[in-house]
């Protein structure tokens, strides 16, 4: 069942989506080689709960991290070690928080100095489909047109698009109906209305779609151990049109990135 919420449940969930926004570009600045990924998961767990918010993963499904942080050929949910960050690695960085019984959840995947091009324009396209599937996130709409959106992109580059993991509604409880696939067809799946919420989250891999899962019970790796990107946003629908709960706007401050990207989607007071 679809969860709708209200204006002032919106703002709540606003307010959970950018305190993860503020945890990644907090996360941003310290990502270097020689510094460990459980350093990171440390500092982002006291980060969160300085700010009088809750991480949204420790725990959940017996998640031990506040982060998953999925180097290179790993697509999602890594788990934070006492292992250091190398030079020319790429980083998924997936963050949860709960503000006031609501969940924010949101990602993105780190190039660690340089990277090759090839692997620099899978982040790059897995980004831009993120939007494109945005785009198609308003009533009237179904599910199949977000996912084709980004299947078509991305599949049109030669990208594997995964198939077992996919987004979600998000809302008082981390995954809500209806799950988000990145693949699909148009016109197909449930519809969308006023006041839904989701998470749109593109896990694209350089090579094959085909995972394998790593007997920690979370780590997923592709099956060729080609580089895969992850990117997400949590967005509403407001007025019938798609408005960004969350931001990247932190993280490309302490990266010195101008974007415009978010101009269509942002959110209105």
């Amino acid at each position: 069942m679809i969860v709708t919420k209200t204006r002032e449940e919106l703002e709540i969930m606003r307010r959970a989506a950018l305190m993860v926004s503020k945890t990644l570009a907090m996360v941003a600045a310290e990502i270097k080689p020689g510094v460990t990924t459980l350093k990171l998961d440390t500092m982002a767990e006291e980060f969160i709960r300085d700010h009088g918010a809750i991480p949204g993963f420790k725990g959940l499904y017996d998640c031990p991290s506040t982060l998953l942080i999925s180097p290179n050929e790993e697509v999602v949910h890594g788990i934070p070690k006492d292992v250091e960050i190398k030079d020319g690695d790429v980083l998924s960085v997936d963050c949860g928080a709960i503000v006031d019984g609501f969940y924010g959840d949101h990602a993105y995947t780190f190039a660690v100095g340089e990277i090759p091009q090839e692997t620099q324009d899978l982040l790059d396209r897995t980004k831009n489909s993120l939007y494109l599937g945005i785009e198609q996130f308003r009533v009237g709409n179904r599910v199949g047109d977000v996912g084709y959106a980004i299947q078509n992109y991305c599949e049109g580059f030669g990208y594997g698009v995964v198939r077992e993991l996919v987004g979600h509604g998000l809302g008082r409880t981390m995954h809500e109906d209806p799950q988000m696939p990145n693949y699909g067809k148009r016109g197909r799946g449930k519809k969308f209305i006023e006041g839904m919420t989701v998470a749109i989250e593109p896990m694209i891999n350089l090579g094959t779609k085909d995972i394998k899962h790593y007997p920690d019970g979370w780590t997923i790796k592709t099956r060729d151990m080609k580089p895969s990107a992850h990117f997400e946003h949590d967005i509403a629908i407001v007025d019938g049109e798609p408005r960004l709960l969350s931001t990247f706007d932190y993280i490309y401050e302490v990266l010195g990135i101008t974007s415009n990207e978010e101009d269509p989607y942002r959110w209105k007071d």
